[in-house]
């Protein structure tokens, strides 16, 4: 439904009283602080017609109002102003991200995830890319003494996996090679799903003799790439005791008791093919954030979204500075994984 004008402008008034007091907002309030040209007793009526909607709502103890659910989602669809971030927090970004490139994706996901808390205060969370997703970009073998060969596999989604070999016989350099030159013909462009006993076969097959050796070495690299899926990491975790919707000691420990959930967590934060994507209050399928909004964005390697980055905190989460944030992140981030993998 399009709110007229003046509605529109006193629901983003009130959202964005709230965000800042936390306290219900009245009439009074609204025409005092943002000079409209109305009346109190107008200001109220247009009130009770947004309650009346269900844009807001009225605590029991207070006679100001609050905005709903859908209050917000209206607010986000069509009254937001998008804060970039100040100059001081883009700089922090960059230098805190320009060193990136030295690292694995691993690190730089620890990295960002610290960052975006840190700088939103509200609890961040970056959810890795899936291994099982992946495609093996190239295998390095590399020889560490006579029996231990250490196996480098880097995927098209810039994961990479270390595991030091065993070997049953001794092994010289040339068979070496000529055994890595062999795994790389037929496993590179291959999703770990896609390797299969026919794909094992055809290296058995084409490399008679090093049976011992190919049996050695293959397993372990298919269990490295399957025994890892994708990953959460968090950070802020407390951050919520910032806020008074969290006062309330079994809200807190509802709330800390889900962020140790690690599967529900990857399912919360799993993407779905958007950009970015604000889910506030009850749009969220699992009922343990209803009271919460998560807002996500997709980052990239390459052209293939990998994974994605975000908050979850209160419904009365500063949205126009959150959203700002989390873009400015997500296109460093980007940047960053296009020119380092």
């Amino acid at each position: 439904m399009d709110l007229g004008e003046r509605k529109r402008y006193i629901l983003k008034a009130i959202v964005d009283d709230y965000i800042e007091t936390a306290e219900p907002v009245g009439s009074r309030t609204i025409a005092k602080k943002y000079e409209m040209g109305i009346s109190s007793a107008t200001i109220r009526n247009e009130m009770a017609d947004l309650e009346e909607l269900g844009y807001l709502e009225q605590p029991h103890t207070s006679a100001g109002r609050i905005p709903s659910d859908k209050g917000y989602r209206y607010y986000v669809d069509k009254l937001i102003n998008i804060k970039d971030p100040t100059p001081e927090e883009a700089s922090e970004i960059k230098n805190i991200l320009q060193f990136a490139t030295i690292c694995e994706i691993d690190n730089i996901i620890k990295r960002t995830t610290k960052l975006l808390s840190e700088v939103t205060r509200y609890t961040a969370a970056v959810l890795s890319p899936s291994v099982k997703k992946s495609a093996v970009k190239s295998i390095q073998l590399v020889q560490v003494n006579d029996y231990d060969v250490l196996a480098i596999v880097v995927t098209d989604t810039a994961v990479i996996k270390h595991v030091l070999i065993k070997l049953p016989r001794r092994i010289d350099y040339d068979t070496l090679l000529k055994i890595n030159n062999m795994l790389n013909e037929k496993l590179r462009n291959l999703t770990v799903e896609q390797i299969d006993l026919s794909v094992i076969n055809q290296i058995l097959m084409e490399l008679r003799g090093y049976y011992e050796i190919l049996n050695a070495i293959i397993p372990v690299l298919y269990d490295s790439l399957k025994s890892v899926d994708c990953d959460i990491y968090l950070e802020g975790t407390t951050n919520i005791f910032k806020y008074p919707e969290y006062n309330d000691i079994n809200k807190a420990k509802n709330f800390l008791s889900l962020l140790e959930r690690k599967e529900t967590l990857i399912d919360i934060f799993s993407d779905d093919g958007e950009n970015l994507k604000v889910s506030i209050g009850k749009e969220n399928n699992n009922d343990e954030v209803r009271d919460c909004s998560i807002i996500r964005a997709s980052y990239m390697v390459g052209n293939k979204v990998v994974g994605t980055i975000g908050v979850i905190g209160p419904t009365r989460m500063d949205y126009s500075k959150v959203i700002g944030i989390l873009k400015f992140i997500a296109d460093n981030l980007n940047d960053i994984l296009r020119n380092s993998f």
